[in-house]
């Protein structure tokens, strides 16, 4: 049985984080672009106005200013939509800041289907995948707030761009502190050796409860919280399909160019085995409730067993 702790957005994680970085690093400068308080970063400005940037609805001018704080010295974070900011200012973001390996962290938060009814044009379902095309680009899809947070403080270790995807709506928090968190390396929550379950963000709690039952109809899962897109942990990847020879992913994202195609890439050129992969079919969003369109897009546990009910035909 998972163990929760408590439910709340991954958002307020990301908040955390930077008021924890900005009291021990002076470095810290943070920017956003109007949505300060939507996207939790509005505790830092009040604790570090010095250091904090409202620069309004203009995505590119946001990484932008970013970038020419990095070239002095800061280590600049900007927060807004994922869909925003990936989107509008990605030209910024590949050229400006990628092409020339400035330090500069970007937030995308109201990640996924569960932004809710705001519907299709705020709802990010294709950031990973436009994100992690990116030479000298890292993603980080972390799991719950606590995971968010370390997310956060640990991105700062890592000289250049980095991409976090976090969401909205509050989703169960079942990491704590002392749970295991470095980047490029994937934790194994559940282990088993009939089918490998590959999952990242809000998909890892989903996996879970589906590991549970699928044991009580006697199969063995062992379920791999890969928060890392990239750099993706390959050893983790590639044990996983020697030992259980079957293979599920499951993101809240389009299945082109996500999570299941980053581990289909690390699988096709070191030890192939048949993949099923949970994820948004080609499709839009729309406006509902968060859980009436998980339900609707299959982004449920129930859809996570019928993968491994199909991938074990497969194997």
């Amino acid at each position: 049985m998972v163990e929760v702790f408590g439910n709340k957005a991954t958002r307020f994680g990301f908040g955390e984080g930077l008021v924890e970085l900005g009291k021990e690093n002076p470095k810290i400068f943070v920017l956003g672009a109007d949505t300060v308080s939507s996207v939790a970063i509005n505790s830092f400005g009040k604790m570090f106005p010095d250091r904090f940037l409202n620069v309004g609805i203009a995505e590119t001018n946001l990484v932008g200013m970013a970038a020419g704080l990095a070239i002095a010295g800061f280590i600049p974070f900007v927060s807004t939509y994922g869909v925003f900011v990936s989107g509008r200012a990605w030209e910024q973001i590949r050229t400006t800041v990628c092409y020339s390996n400035l330090n500069v962290k970007i937030g995308g938060s109201h990640s996924g289907l569960m932004v809710g009814p705001d519907g299709a044009t705020h709802q990010a379902l294709e950031e990973i995948a436009i994100m992690r095309c990116l030479p000298k680009m890292k993603v980080i899809v972390p799991c719950d707030l606590v995971e968010t947070r370390k997310a956060v403080i640990s991105s700062v270790c890592c000289d250049g761009p980095v991409y976090i995807r976090y969401g909205r709506e509050n989703t169960p928090i079942f990491t704590k502190d002392n749970t295991p968190f470095e980047i490029g390396k994937a934790n194994i929550l559940i282990d088993g050796k009939d089918v490998a379950i590959i999952a990242c963000g809000t998909m890892v709690y989903e996996a879970l409860m589906a590991a549970e039952i699928l044991e009580k109809k006697g199969i063995k899962a062992k379920v791999i919280n890969v928060h890392t897109i990239k750099p993706m942990d390959e050893k983790i990847v590639i044990a996983a399909a020697k030992e259980c020879g079957a293979i599920v992913t499951a993101e809240e994202h389009q299945i082109y160019g996500g999570l299941g195609s980053a581990v289909s890439e690390v699988l096709v050129k070191n030890f192939a085995v048949p993949v099923e992969m949970v994820g948004v079919g080609d499709k839009f969003g729309e406006s509902g409730e968060p859980i009436n369109l998980m339900i609707k897009y299959g982004l449920k546990d129930i859809n996570i067993v019928d993968a491994v009910l199909k991938v074990l035909k497969r194997k």
